[in-house]
């Protein structure tokens, strides 16, 4: 055939070619293959997208709202239980001191509770998840801060991957963007931040539990002295082991139990509040006038400083709030926040403060002596079952960035289980539920009083909010690109508030704040441990990939028998042939009819859409029967479902060959030149020899299906790499005793790929190798 002859039957195929695809709704942008299996892409075009995603319903959206009272608010809603007591452990020395704490927690409560997380922070959700992880995560996706260099230019395909940032400002933006990815330093230290802050927030899990308890079920000493504080801890115990037993229920089941008590406890602590102001002093609402916070400094000095440890646990639970928000939406806990929980703690505040101006002596016991003596106990009763709820908001969020750590490679496989088919982002994370409570026992029975808890509380609490705040400031200015004006003042206000609580939390360290610290080192040990040696394997992988010529000699080497079947390899390498293939071929001289190399990635965005999950490349020549394919999940996506994911995978390789030939052909046309006028004549002949180009594709795409269809048929065998990992010679003890002792202590006692991806046991097979790292 002429050249002449097929740049015609190219350009008369162009539009029936161009509607068959539409047809077939194939999305030629998510379609194209780089031609990247040898090396590591990182210079590649990123097209733009919409969001694709549909608008949450009202009713979704209000029935979300109601659910988040019972799961969010109850750490934040209980803190009228212990914020004066904590505040005045020594008790009231001047009666306007009341007007200045009141002044504090009201401003403190404004503005970073509702100013900072509930107008701005939540803004800052990625694909509606929440957590310290998300920010990470989302800055991920703006510049490649990643430690691990397995981005590829399919990943900026995906619909849900969208880059596209607001106009103006870009020159500053751009030049925060080319630091952060020039300097290794800004890379290592965004993930050292990301994993204490995930940690503190983990150890906020352990602290809010007890805490909470422990100061409703004191209660019951004030109405019954006869009750000794041994069998409050012990009561406490029993509570908080319930309360862990039944998170196995899911977020759903939970939210629609605790949401109908929190609403009653909102409604007493904010009706009691108003009956408090009227009753004792009105005119305490004068401490809306920040001069009251001045005078008490000037009054106080030291002393005031060191309270403000007492007055930041009035917000306590608001990192749990924009952790939890994927649990639900943005919108549906600023409707909750606006209109139930923010109006109640006023009322509840203010109203104690009223209080105290007529009892100074009874700040001790302030909620519980401020109640009227009717409502006592059913006020007890609500405030037990709110403490409960308290700990279910901290415990919720601590599986939400457990599974988003676990997605990014910075934390040992766990099970991580969905809990409801109906909302995305509501799991239950088994192994940490079980450690949460031990650890949450261990701290009730070791400390025994909420003092030594407080302190140990608002560190944790003013820890992980500085934290947030600096991802915040860099989203600003990276994504958002706000105004200078605007960056500035958030670090002026808010950021140095947060920085005077936190001078002020560190002043106990030694009267119970070290314990934050201790499970923040345990846990970004662990964390460390794990990810360091997750990315020296890959790169281990990336160094010994065998390249396309070496493999292709080894396939086509008649030494080796060729057996009926299909076998996949499965590394992390995303491009590249893994060298559990070379190690493979060494023992066995065997290989199977159809060949596949699977990778499964995690992309730092929420979910991938099944259309987009699976990325195909077939290794040339086709005969050969080989493909390569990267298997892509977001940090809340399900791996295990009712399908197998065997089924599923077979299943997309027939439609990519189904369909390979058009994505191909495509590309030619978008390449070819205009007709020439004098083949206009031969559109006869070019017709016919179009339909033998047809025929013989046809031919070709039935005899490629029939290999699988046989080779499935034989049998599938999935190929895990058992790796061994040991330190290289030459290692110092530091990195022996991290990779040697460390790591594989947790990698023994943790599951492995083949549970983690539902592979089927009977037809796994693990080959043995050992990494020197």
């Amino acid at each position: 055939m002429s050249d002449d002859l097929v740049e015609a039957i190219s350009e008369v195929r162009k539009e029936e070619v161009s509607t068959e695809l539409k047809e077939k709704k194939v999305s030629w942008r998510k379609g194209h293959r780089y031609d990247s299996s040898d090396i590591e892409s990182h210079n590649f075009p990123r097209p733009h997208h919409g969001h694709d995603s549909k608008p949450v319903e009202w009713p979704v959206i209000f029935h979300l709202a109601f659910q988040s009272i019972g799961v969010v608010y109850g750490d934040i809603g209980t803190s009228p239980l212990y914020v004066f007591s904590s505040t005045f452990p020594n008790g009231i020395k001047h009666n306007d001191d009341i007007l200045g704490v009141l002044s504090l927690i009201l401003y403190t409560l404004t503005l970073l509770s509702l100013i900072k997380y509930v107008l701005i922070v939540l803004r800052a959700n990625h694909q509606g998840e929440g957590g310290t992880f998300a920010l990470y995560s989302l800055l991920c996706r703006y510049a490649k801060v990643s430690l691990i260099p397995n981005q590829q230019a399919e990943d900026y395909e995906v619909s849900n991957f969208q880059n596209e940032l607001p106009n103006g400002r870009e020159r500053r933006a751009s030049w925060l963007k080319s630091k952060l990815e020039k300097s290794k330093f800004a890379k290592y230290f965004l993930l050292f931040a990301t994993m204490l802050g995930t940690s503190m927030l983990i150890g906020d899990g352990v602290l809010t539990p007890s805490i909470s308890v422990l100061s409703a079920v004191a209660g019951i000493q004030v109405a019954t002295p006869a009750i000794t504080e041994e069998m409050i801890v012990w009561i406490s115990v029993v509570i908080l082991i319930f309360l862990f037993m039944v998170q196995r229920f899911g977020t759903d089941r939970v939210g629609y139990t605790f949401a109908p008590i929190l609403c009653i406890w909102f409604s007493f602590i904010g009706g009691i509040g108003l009956y408090n102001i009227i009753k004792f002093d009105p005119t305490v609402i004068k401490a809306l006038n920040p001069k009251y916070i001045i005078d008490y400094f000037q009054r106080n000095k030291k002393d005031a400083w060191i309270s403000l440890g007492g007055v930041i646990l009035t917000i306590t639970g608001t990192e749990a709030l924009f952790a939890d928000v994927g649990h639900f939406t943005a919108l549906s806990i600023q409707i909750s926040m606006c209109c139930v929980s923010y109006p109640a703690l006023l009322l509840a505040y203010i109203g104690q403060a009223s209080f105290l101006r007529k009892n100074n002596d009874l700040v001790a016991n302030t909620f519980y002596k401020s109640k009227p003596e009717s409502l006592f106990w059913p006020m007890l009763v609500v405030a037990v079952l709110a403490s409960i709820i308290a700990s279910q908001s901290i415990i919720t969020g601590t599986f939400s960035i457990l599974q988003q750590s676990l997605s990014l490679g910075c934390f040992p496989r766990v099970k991580v289980v969905h809990t409801s088919a109906k909302y995305q982002g509501q799991v239950y994370v088994p192994e940490a539920n079980y450690l949460l409570m031990l650890a949450c026992v261990g701290i009730t029975l070791g400390f025994r009083t909420t003092t030594n808890i407080g302190n140990a509380y608002g560190l944790v609490v003013v820890f992980v909010m500085t934290l947030t705040s600096f991802f915040l400031v860099l989203v600003m200015i990276l994504i958002w690109k706000s105004h200078i004006f605007l960056v500035i003042s958030y670090v002026l206000t808010i950021g140095s508030v947060e920085l005077i609580f936190l001078s002020s939390v560190f002043y106990k360290f030694d009267q119970g704040g070290y314990l934050p610290l201790v499970f923040a080192a345990v846990l970004m040990t662990v964390m460390y441990v794990w990810n360091n040696v997750f990315r020296k394997k890959y790169y281990y992988e990336l160094k010994h990939k065998i390249s396309l010529e070496m493999f292709k000699e080894i396939v086509v080497d008649k030494s080796f028998c060729r057996i009926p079947g299909l076998a996949m390899f499965y590394s992390e390498l995303v491009e590249g042939i893994p060298p559990i293939f070379k190690h493979y071929v060494e023992n066995v001289p065997a290989l199977h009819s159809v060949l596949g190399f699977i990778s499964i990635k995690s992309l730092p965005i929420s979910k991938v859409s099944e259309e987009e999950r699976f990325i195909f490349r077939q290794v040339e020549p086709k005969e050969l029967n080989v493909f390569q394919c990267v298997v892509r999940y977001g940090y809340t996506d399900v791996h295990n479902k009712q399908e197998p994911f065997e089924n599923i995978l077979v299943e997309r390789l027939k439609e990519f060959i189904r369909d390979d030939f058009l994505l191909f052909q495509r590309l030619m046309l978008n390449n070819g030149e205009v007709i020439d006028d004098g083949l206009v004549n031969k559109m006869n002949e070019i017709e016919d020899l179009r339909q033998d180009e047809e025929d013989k594709r046809q031919e070709a795409v039935g005899k490629e299906m029939e290999v699988v269809d046989k080779a499935c048929h034989a049998g599938i065998v999935h190929l895990i790499g058992e790796t061994e990992v040991v330190a290289g010679e030459g290692a110092n003890t530091a990195k022996r005793i991290m990779i040697d002792y460390a790591y594989n202590f947790l990698k023994r006692n943790l599951r492995q790929s083949g549970k983690v991806f539902d592979i089927p046991h009977k037809r796994m097979l693990k080959v043995g190798m050992t990494y020197e790292l």
